[in-house]
């Protein structure tokens, strides 16, 4: 935990789980630049008293500091990452704010009817951005305020056209600390442009029982527009199943791979749990798209298997990310192993695919006692743990 400073106050901040080995903090200089401006806008401090949602808020910073100010309106709070969303209710919590200081939306949530002022965290995935302004720009009206904010890294010419076509002029500030912020000024006669999302797919032939199936993406879930080689090389090696059994997608993007485990064996019973919002609503999509009449799944929004009843699950499934947002890190699969090795009943499994590079099978023989190398290619490797 960290303390933010500000022009009202200092906030004490934590990413969510919070970890105190873990050396990123939970806002950034673009948080910073972006809430000094509100109060130090050449023409006056932003009018707050409206209605304001807050896009893309990481872990609550924004937020939390906004619900500081006691508004007539708590600040709606839209993003995609159940983490984000634990972590803005322990912020403000941590901050003497009670839980209902702002209302909490996902990305898949209708957006307020009228917007006043709107503060978008540039999100890295611009398809997310596309997405999110589609939703939102019917919303906003003449006077709105609409302010963008990011480090330099991730605000491209790309990022100001989307804001220039789907939502009105676009200028940008100077670069303070890495950090920029977008300003732009609505334009409520724009012509409204249908939204590209979701798309959809076809599996290529060698993806195992789900060859030539279409899968969909949401916007902002991984691998939108072709099967990644991990995933690719997973289905290829997934065990024939027979009988009953509960498998559990644990990370599921787009959930194929829970699909092919629910296509390959006789009642199986299969839950997707992934902290993505966007990435949930693609993998029941998927799910909904192939599996037979009558098929039922679990869809779960959750860090990991937390929460998870132990000793009830034969089979997890997991391509575990290794970076958030844009910090590199182990910690979530080190998570998602450990939540595995509670859930699975004795003599169930763990299969992995991950780069080689990462070491997963340190990780693995550590833990369950056993890896076993199940396939690999020049990139990747799927790697099997059995829980003894």
């Amino acid at each position: 935990m960290d303390r933010m400073t500000t022009a009202r106050g200092d906030f004490d901040l934590a990413r969510f789980p919070e970890d105190p080995r873990d050396p990123l903090r939970a806002w950034d200089a673009a948080d910073e630049y972006l809430l000094r401006h509100l109060d130090e806008r050449e023409d006056g401090p932003v009018d707050l008293s409206g209605t304001v949602v807050v896009l893309g808020d990481r872990w609550g910073a924004l937020a939390t500091t906004l619900a500081a100010r006691r508004p007539v309106h708590p600040p709606v709070q839209i993003g995609d990452s159940f983490l984000g969303q634990r972590a803005t209710l322990a912020n403000l919590e941590r901050n003497g704010l009670d839980a209902g200081a702002v209302r909490l939306h996902t990305t898949r949530d209708a957006p307020p009817g009228r917007i006043d002022v709107l503060l978008v965290r540039v999100p890295k995935s611009l398809a997310l951005l596309e997405d999110q302004l589609h939703r939102l720009a019917p919303s906003v009206h003449e006077g709105t305020v609409i302010v963008g904010a990011g480090m330099v890294t991730e605000i491209h010419t790309s990022t100001l056209k989307l804001f220039e076509r789907l939502v009105g002029p676009t200028r940008t500030s100077l670069a303070v600390k890495k950090a920029r912020l977008i300003f732009c000024s609505p334009a409520p006669g724009l012509p409204r442009e249908a939204d590209p999302w979701p798309r959809g797919y076809a599996l290529p032939a060698d993806a195992g029982v789900v060859s030539g199936l279409t899968v969909v993406n949401h916007a902002g879930v991984f691998s939108a527009e072709r099967l990644d080689a991990g995933t690719r090389l997973l289905l290829r090696s997934l065990p024939a199943r027979t009988g009953s059994g509960h498998v559990v997608d644990l990370g599921c993007g787009n959930g194929v791979i829970g699909l092919a485990a629910a296509l390959a064996g006789d009642e199986t019973e299969v839950t997707f749990i992934d902290e993505s919002y966007q990435a949930l609503a693609s993998a029941e999509a998927t799910f909904r798209a192939n599996a037979p009449a009558g098929a039922t799944a679990r869809f779960v929004a959750a860090d990991g298997l937390s929460g998870f009843p132990p000793g009830t699950a034969d089979l997890v499934l997991n391509n575990p990310p290794f970076h958030t947002h844009r910090g590199r890190t182990d910690a979530t699969a080190w998570r998602m192993f450990n939540g595995s090795r509670a859930a699975l009943r004795r003599g169930g499994e763990l299969w992995v695919v991950g780069n080689r590079h990462l070491g997963y099978h340190v990780k693995l023989r550590r833990l369950f006692g056993n890896c076993e190398v199940v396939a690999s290619d020049p990139k990747f490797v799927v790697l099997r743990a059995v829980k003894r």
